[in-house]
């Protein structure tokens, strides 16, 4: 399996994909109508405009920040901004009238409070998996070794609240190992848990997989196998509220795209 790319080289990837896309369209010139229309991913039939909201997942901080740079590239007259946290504070948030145009849970469940108070435009679409880990501080000096460490009240451990996506998680893949856990923190999201890891401050938390990757040097992974008993599949879906729902669409449709699963890999998101 081909390893997951860093912050750079999925950013060259990106925009080397692009101009292929581009080049494709742009060189056309023979067709029939000679209109050489085809557009790279992330562009519409009219030029794409104004300020787009994005309310995603923590977990997908950097691979969507990574897509933003990209998406803009291709649209220079638009400019996307992100709010990422917890899943269950942004759907709450959503339904609440805040002015976003496009979610991006880390689960279903958020997503299903989203569409059920009908502010999805439309039907979510699945466009990547995660599983969990277990996050070490580097050189691993607690000695964790799997998931039954989590039992141990000598250890500081941290996992997500129960109410996110990586919080239920860990409660399933705890019970599928017949495991009570000693936990000492309980993180709002898969991010400040993962930050407790990186600052030392805990022995060991559980996390996606991405953000151990995502940190780099600073974390060690340790897989283990009750993590494929709970595996995240994420939705994204345009708002009916979207402030610019053309650009909403786009924006889903280009995460949907080559580029955009390729960008996911990268990242070390699973294909669903």
């Amino acid at each position: 399996m081909a390893l997951p790319l860093k912050p750079r080289q999925l950013l060259a990837l990106l925009a080397v994909a692009l101009l292929g896309l581009t080049a494709c369209g742009g060189g056309d010139q023979a067709g029939s109508d000679g209109s050489g229309d085809e557009r790279s991913a992330g562009s519409s039939e009219s030029p794409l405009i104004g300020a787009l909201t994005v309310f995603a997942a923590a977990s997908l901080t950097d691979v969507f920040s990574e897509l933003g740079d990209a998406f803009m590239a291709d649209n220079p007259d638009v400019d996307v901004t992100f709010n990422f946290g917890p899943s269950s504070g942004l759907a709450t948030q959503i339904n609440q009238g805040a002015p976003a145009d496009v979610f991006a849970s880390a689960n279903s469940s958020q997503m299903t409070v989203v569409t059920q108070a009908g502010s999805a435009e439309g039907e979510p679409t699945i466009f990547t998996e995660n599983v969990l880990q277990i996050a070490v501080p580097a050189g691993n000096p607690a000695g964790i070794t799997g998931l039954s460490d989590f039992a141990n009240a000598d250890l500081t451990l941290a996992i997500c609240t129960p109410e996110v996506p990586c919080g239920a998680a860990a409660e399933t893949v705890f019970a599928a190992a017949g495991i009570t856990p000693s936990v000492d923190s309980l993180e709002e999201d898969v991010r400040a848990a993962l930050t407790k890891v990186e600052l030392g401050e805990v022995d060991a938390a559980l996390v996606y997989v991405t953000d151990a990757i995502a940190a780099g040097d600073k974390v060690e992974g340790i897989d283990f196998p009750e993590t494929e008993e709970a595996v995240n599949s994420y939705p994204i879906v345009a708002l009916t509220a979207a402030p610019n729902p053309d650009t909403a669409t786009a924006w889903v449709e280009f995460v949907l795209s080559d580029v955009g699963a390729a960008a996911l890999e990268g990242a070390g998101f699973r294909t669903p």
